[in-house]
């Protein structure tokens, strides 16, 4: 190579290092969808590409939005008044996910107006045997067990506690000595914090716990009463245990007060899809009795509907657990419509989740009735990409209607 052509030659591999950097992190990039993603799932069982995902994005190796900035119009098309605040977008993620809330910053940084870490429950445990995870890649779907394994309350407080010290040094700096005004220390964005029952113990004062506990660090607390993996949970659904059981909570909410922001978090209850019309009638009646603010509508099933899935191993399709991801999106939505139907003579704030993947999808869960959307499965199938490209698609859907996110939500019954 001669004097000439080696300079060119380094000046050309610095800036195509640059450019691939560059692309490597903007969360948009096709690379992480169709190369990363699947090269994760080729080498690694469900449990342990689950794991190093947390891991990287914990670690900051994640890509990131590098064009919000590009798109102030979406805040207007896509923006949402829930609980006093106000969310830039409907896009949010489920527990499941971030279960001890290791990566809570890398997952707003993909593109998520919300972020639920959890299930959490008081004391550490492991959750079901291994394995325990399973993918259906065939139906973009998974069957979980986990059990609620949780590294327990005071773990994840001492990580929250950190990480909010932290931030609100930082946030000071940037902003003239501002106050954030909620736990995602970003405009327009919320923090939930999903509260479990250790499987043993009282269940009512497991949640009191969580409620004490973490009310300091959450925009949302969300009670779970659905998880089919930990024995008798769902139970809790039955009106007269979850009226209860949702009433005790609230008041203990009411006695802690403001969080370290000055909100009071309000408190949400998630249910099961697997639920006939009058039981949900019943929960709809106990979150009203409870005067609680809101209802999470679905976590997995335990049904399998065979008629809208691919895969046909059957000794894969019965393993024991919670089916989620495209198959659940019909029984989470008829599940919401009759929701809704019970309650929009309340002030009950409705979640949509289950099966969602695209922007058509969560049009059609605000058109049920959904104030705003969490998935879980998609992201893991599609990658850091997803909450954007969601975004992208539902602003297109929204300027078909001519109207805003706002405008559309619960017209299905109007």
């Amino acid at each position: 190579m001669s004097r000439i052509t080696r300079p060119l030659a380094i000046a050309g591999a610095a800036v195509a290092g640059v450019f691939g950097g560059y692309y490597v992190m903007d969360a948009r990039s096709g690379i992480h969808e169709y190369v990363f993603c699947p090269l994760i799932r080729g080498l690694t069982d469900a449990e342990e590409g689950h794991r190093l995902g947390i891991r990287l994005l914990s670690m900051g190796l994640h890509p990131r939005v590098m064009d919000e900035h590009l798109h102030p119009e979406y805040d207007q098309l896509l923006g949402v008044n829930v609980f006093g605040k106000f969310l830039k977008s409907p896009i949010g993620l489920a527990a499941g996910l971030d279960k001890d809330g290791e990566a809570i910053d890398g997952l707003f940084d993909c593109g998520f107006s919300y972020v639920e870490i959890g299930s959490i429950t008081p004391e550490p445990q492991p959750g079901n045997p291994q394995p325990r995870f399973f993918r259906l890649p065939r139906d973009d779907a998974v069957i979980n067990r986990y059990g609620f394994n949780s590294t327990g309350h005071f773990s994840v407080l001492a990580r929250l506690k950190m990480r909010f010290t932290a931030l609100m040094q930082a946030y000071k700096v940037d902003n003239n000595g501002q106050q954030p005004t909620t736990n995602a220390f970003r405009d327009g964005r919320l923090l939930g914090i999903n509260l479990g029952k250790n499987k043993t113990g009282d269940e009512i004062e497991d949640y009191l716990k969580g409620v004490q506990r973490m009310k300091d660090y959450a925009d949302v607390l969300v009670i779970n009463v659905s998880s089919p993996n930990t024995p008798g949970l769902r139970d809790l659904q039955s009106e007269e245990k979850l009226t209860k059981l949702l009433t005790t909570v609230r008041e203990q909410r009411d006695k802690c007060g403001a969080n370290l922001l000055g909100s009071v978090p309000p408190v949400l209850v998630k249910v099961a899809p697997d639920l006939t019309e009058p039981e949900i009638e019943s929960i709809a009646n106990s979150a009203k009795s409870a005067k609680v603010d809101g209802i999470i509508i679905s976590n997995t099933t335990v049904q399998r509907p065979a008629a809208t899935m691919a895969t046909t191993d059957k000794q894969l399709i019965n393993e024991t657990g919670g089916l989620s991801g495209k198959p659940l999106k019909p029984l989470s939505l008829q599940a919401l419509r009759l929701l809704r139907k019970y309650t929009k003579d309340s002030n009950l704030v409705l979640v949509g989740c289950g099966g969602i993947s695209s922007g058509k999808d969560a049009l059609e869960f605000g058109k049920a009735g959904a104030t705003f959307v969490e998935l879980y499965t998609a992201f893991a199938y599609k990658g850091p990409g997803l909450p954007s490209k969601i975004r992208d698609e539902l602003v297109v859907e929204l300027q078909k209607e001519g109207k805003t996110w706002s405008q559309i939500i619960g017209t299905d019954d109007m």
